[in-house]
């Protein structure tokens, strides 16, 4: 009996350290080889957490995707946080924001110790270095704006929403430019949608 509830001890325990383990290791995989910032992240986080282990579904992905967005600090980290949280509380949160957070601090850590800008600007074979990874950057990018898009499931009657959005807020016409002003129009609208749902449910009914 007591080896029964050593064995279901070790497998609770290996089960619990696993999913941490998987956790760090999954974002210090992203960290270590993401270009460009957080909006180059999110099409690789989703392939990661979302296609390959299957811990979230991809709509709520995007629900934790616009909180991210929404609360301030950087976006990788906030996503980690977010989706580290929803698995396994607080924990899981500061576990995944470490292994987002750790290649970037090494990788900074070693360029400032051994490369300079003078060093990067003089050395043909760095400077081609960058120029290349640049492109890809770019596609990072536009990767996860079309798959939300389409997750969002926008049509030809919404889609002007976005790219009025992006418009507005690429000019500078003052607080109308705010990306904050935007999110609030959206939290409003999407409150205001679901309460004129509600209510014409309940007067069918």
């Amino acid at each position: 009996m007591q080896e029964k509830l050593i064995l279901q001890s070790e497998t609770y325990k290996s089960s619990y350290m696993g999913i941490y383990g998987q956790l760090f290791t999954t974002f210090v995989k992203i960290g270590a080889f993401t270009f460009g910032g957080g909006w180059a992240m999110i099409s690789i986080i989703e392939k990661e957490i979302v296609d390959k282990h299957h811990w979230i579904e991809r709509e709520e992905f995007l629900d934790l995707l616009a909180i991210a967005q929404s609360l301030p600090g950087i976006l990788a980290v906030n996503i980690a946080t977010s989706i580290g949280d929803r698995l396994k509380g607080m924990k899981g949160g500061i576990v995944a924001a470490a292994g987002t957070i750790l290649p970037s601090f090494l990788i900074i850590l070693a360029i400032a110790i051994f490369l300079t800008p003078e060093t990067i600007k003089n050395s043909h074979v760095l400077s081609s270095i960058f120029m290349g990874i640049r492109p890809a950057v770019v596609a990072l990018i536009i990767a996860p704006v079309i798959t939300t898009a389409k997750a969002a499931k926008l049509k030809l009657t919404t889609i002007w929403i976005p790219a009025v959005a992006a418009l507005v807020i690429s000019l500078d016409m003052g607080i109308i430019s705010n990306p904050i002003t935007w999110i609030a129009l959206g939290a409003l609208g999407g409150y205001a949608h679901w309460e004129y749902t509600r209510r014409k449910l309940m007067h069918n009914s």
